[in-house]
């Protein structure tokens, strides 16, 4: 079966010195298969996955406790390494200061 709501994780970023800060512009880092931006066109690569953006799926569906690989992302993402960078499909902070 299928669901009939949709869970999602979706990683952001700020350049805010506050981030608490209401007025904060928090950026999202897109994935290059993960359902994200309704005017996007679907990505099939059958029979291949983009796993990273199939386990956020299923990252959705449980807390980060059980899924500790989500917070190395996010430190990595935070560091701006390019290898982590490569497997997105946009990075907000191209050419800027990190998050």
């Amino acid at each position: 079966s299928i669901t009939k709501e949709r869970t999602e994780v979706v990683l952001q970023g700020t350049s805010s010195l506050d981030p608490n800060d209401p007025t904060a512009l928090w950026e999202e880092y897109e994935f290059k298969c993960k359902p994200g931006d309704l005017k996007r066109r679907p990505c099939f690569i059958t029979p291949y996955h983009y796993r990273l953006d199939w386990l956020m799926w299923f990252a959705a569906f449980q807390t980060y406790e059980q899924h500790e690989w989500i917070i190395h992302l996010a430190g990595k993402l935070l560091a701006q390494e390019e290898e982590t960078l490569s497997l997105m499909a946009t990075n907000p902070f191209a050419g800027r200061a990190p998050p």
